[in-house]
């Protein structure tokens, strides 16, 4: 009757088109008081115990250096330099949009983001150029999920931390299988686009965009390889990718449009037009961190919830006795792998990364793992499955960020990125059947 009651009260709220956020309150309140016939104080106990981790500090910090080298000039050159360096092959700025997307994929570890930073530039510049609209539409809004396979992803440090896993291992692991679908986007690119018309560019071209680039193309490597020689916690990842975007946009990379230079350069006068000639400023900055701020609103709740009901199932033990039904009713390890994509698929469809992984993650990992499959590589299917879940209706977040950005419908949208979801659905096969593709660098 309990269980009746509440599916009765998360249905109700649903209906009244409450937010996510407060279903799961209730819910977890629910649970609690009248369930496990707990105390409501043990909930903010479990909210407390929850965030307080040093590695949730990895998420904001990654979130807004992102926010900050998009709003400055660091995406920007980096297109720059992807745009160069392709132009003579064919599909060559398809190519440059891709390539873009997984290096900015591995500064800032969104999608939403590196979508938006690199498809605000790309989208129009492909269209003008005589790519297809969707292609560029399709491209865009593909190449943006790299954001989160590709190390440092957010959703890999949240099923860290909700399966009490190596984060720096799943980063580690998350190498391969990106860098297989960057491949694979843009061999898609050269095959479709190869009658466009290619550009041929001088040494001095590609020593310009090199130069003007520099800053941005060594900050992947920074952090990818301080994560994987071990230098970096993914905490410090995070905070150096922060430090390192605020020091080239406020003391290095300038506007391209200068103001007027005043006639008395000394003093608090010259230090003004210097940070006005800077390509970030104050100003922007602040707005910079409360769009950050907004984000993180939606968030941290949902996982402090999340660990809270986490806490009671361990308590209940209802995790180990589905994992041993489960077990013991499907013998065949992969038709069990096979079951589990495909609900995970079905699941991206309907529900943001984030909270299928805060919910679904502490109850399929145990199972993967008692049927042989490697925790972290386990991780990777996952996070790969709720990948593809951006670009399927009705809830995938590129689609509909794509569709306020770009000013398109969401049908036009959703048929532009089917080539890329079935490119993705192969790739995610390769990476489920061949666990060296995710484990030959964590060295197992």
């Amino acid at each position: 009757m309990s269980w009746l009651i509440l599916l009765v009260l998360i249905v109700a709220l649903l209906a009244l088109r409450q937010s996510l956020v407060l279903v799961f309150a209730v819910a977890a309140g629910y649970i609690h008081v009248f369930i496990a016939n707990s105390k409501l104080e043990f909930l903010i106990q479990d909210f407390w115990f929850t965030v307080d981790r040093e590695v949730l500090l990895s998420i904001p910090l990654f979130i807004l250096a992102g926010n900050v080298m998009s709003r400055g000039t660091i995406a920007q050159r980096l297109i720059g330099f992807m745009t160069t360096i392709t132009s003579p092959i064919p599909g060559g700025m398809g190519i440059a949009c891709i390539l873009s997307c997984a290096a900015f994929a591995a500064i800032n570890g969104s999608s939403i983001v590196t979508m938006l930073a690199i498809g605000s530039v790309m989208y129009p510049a492909m269209v003008s150029r005589g790519y297809s609209k969707s292609f560029a539409l399709g491209a865009v809004a593909s190449a943006g999920t790299l954001g989160i396979i590709i190390p440092p992803s957010i959703p890999l440090i949240l099923y860290g931390i909700m399966t009490e896993r190596n984060i720096a291992q799943l980063f580690v692991a998350g190498i391969g299988p990106g860098l297989l679908l960057t491949f694979m986007f843009a061999m898609y690119s050269f095959a479709v686009n190869r009658k466009i018309g290619r550009e041929r560019y001088t040494l001095q071209q590609a020593w310009k965009s090199f130069t003007d680039g520099i800053f941005a193309l060594m900050l992947p490597v920074i952090i990818i390889g301080g994560i994987y020689s071990g230098y970096f916690s993914p905490t410090e990842s995070a905070a150096v990718a922060l430090a390192y975007a605020l020091l080239i946009e406020f003391f290095v990379h300038k506007r391209e449009k200068q103001p007027e230079r005043p006639a008395d350069t000394g003093g608090l006068a010259g230090l003004r037009y210097f940070f006005a000639t800077r390509a970030m400023n104050g100003k922007e900055l602040i707005e910079t961190v409360l769009e950050t701020t907004r984000l993180l609103a939606t968030l941290l709740p949902l996982l402090c919830i999340a660990g809270s009901l986490n806490t009671i199932l361990d308590h209940s033990g209802a995790p180990k006795q589905m994992v041993e039904y489960m077990v013991s009713a499907i013998d065949n390890r992969w038709m069990l792998m096979f079951m589990i994509n495909i609900l995970l698929l079905i699941v991206g469809c309907l529900m943001d990364a984030g909270s299928a992984i805060l919910i679904l993650a502490p109850l399929l990992e145990p199972l993967a793992v008692a049927k042989g499959f490697d925790p972290i590589h386990f991780g990777i299917i996952m996070i790969a499955n709720l990948e593809i879940g951006y670009l399927t209706p009705p809830v995938g977040l590129n689609l509909i960020v794509a569709m306020a950005a770009f000013k398109e419908s969401f049908a036009v949208i959703c048929k532009a990125v089917i080539p890329f979801i079935i490119i993705m659905v192969v790739w995610l096969t390769i990476v489920a059947t061949v666990p060296a593709i995710s484990l030959y660098l964590v060295g197992k």
